[in-house]
C-alpha cells in the first residue's frame, strides 16, 4: 500500500481551511488517509478542521492494526468522529471567535483484507480501477437531499446557488453522524479523498484519467490539484490517494 496527498489555497482564498493526513505503514499492514474541509470562517475553519483531522486519527491510529475486523475498524473509526466532533463543539462555545466553526471529515483505513470508509459532510471518497470511477460516500448537502426528493437534476445541480450549504458537519452540534462504508478495494486499485474544491472543477472522468493515466502515482495529487487552481477554484484543494 502506498498514500500521497496534496493541497493547496487555491487563487481566490487567503488561507488554506483544508487538512489531510496521509500514513502508510505496510510493514504493520495498514494504511490511514483523511480529509477535512473545515468552516466558519477566517480563523476558526482552520483550527475546526486541524483539530478534528489530529484528534481522529490520532485515535484510530492508536487501535488499529493489520488483523482488525471489518467491524473493529469500524466502531473505531466512529469512535474517532465522535471524539473529534467532542472537540471541535467544546472549542467552538470556549469563545465568539470560534462560535459556529465546523468541518467535513472524509476517511479511509485500508489493511489487507477490509477496507472501511467514513464520511460527514461534502468531502468525498472515490473509488478507482481499470474499471472506472464511482463515488463511495454520498454528500451531505441541500443539493443532495433535493436530488433525491426529485427537485433538482444533478446537472441543475451545478448551477445551483445553494449548492455548497451542507447539512451535516463534525462540530456544529453535540452529537454526529457519520455513514460508514465497506468497499472491496483489491490490490493495485485506488481511493481518492478530496473536498469540494476539487469536485467542483475537476470531473469524475478527468479524475479518473489522472489517477489511471495521468502519469505517476506520486505525482497524481499534485496534477489533480494543479488543474482545479488552472481554472481558478474558489476554494482549497485538496486531493489524497490511496493505493493498495
Amino acid at each position: 500500500m502506498k498514500v500521497w496527498a496534496c493541497t493547496d489555497k487555491g487563487p481566490k482564498r487567503t488561507q488554506n481551511q483544508d487538512a489531510c493526513h496521509a500514513v502508510c505503514k505496510p510493514d504493520e499492514g495498514w494504511a490511514l488517509t483523511a480529509v477535512c474541509d473545515g468552516m466558519g470562517g477566517a480563523k476558526s475553519g482552520n483550527v475546526a478542521s486541524s483539530l478534528a483531522i489530529s484528534v481522529f486519527t490520532e485515535i484510530v491510529h492508536d487501535g488499529v492494526d493489520g488483523k482488525i475486523s471489518r467491524s473493529m475498524l469500524s466502531e473505531l473509526m466512529r469512535m474517532g468522529v465522535v471524539s473529534a466532533n467532542d472537540a471541535v463543539y467544546e472549542m467552538s462555545l470556549s469563545s465568539r471567535e470560534f462560535s459556529g466553526m465546523g468541518t467535513t471529515l472524509v476517511a479511509a483505513a485500508v489493511t489487507e483484507d477490509v477496507s472501511v470508509v467514513l464520511n460527514v459532510g461534502d468531502s468525498r471518497a472515490y473509488h478507482i480501477s481499470d474499471a472506472g470511477i464511482s463515488q463511495i460516500t454520498t454528500d451531505h448537502s441541500l443539493v443532495e437531499e433535493l436530488i433525491g426528493r426529485g427537485q433538482l437534476t444533478r446537472e441543475e445541480s451545478v448551477r445551483y446557488p445553494g449548492r455548497n450549504l451542507i447539512t451535516r458537519a463534525v462540530g456544529t452540534a453535540e452529537q454526529v453522524t457519520a455513514d460508514i462504508f465497506c468497499p472491496q478495494i483489491r490490490k493495485g486499485e485506488y481511493i481518492l479523498l478530496c473536498s469540494d474544491g476539487l469536485t467542483g472543477i475537476v470531473s469524475d472522468q478527468e479524475i479518473l484519467f489522472e489517477v489511471l493515466h495521468g502519469g505517476d502515482s506520486e505525482d497524481c495529487c499534485q496534477r489533480l490539484v494543479q488543474i482545479a487552481v488552472s481554472r481558478g477554484a474558489p476554494d482549497n484543494v485538496t486531493a489524497v490517494l490511496l493505493k493498495k
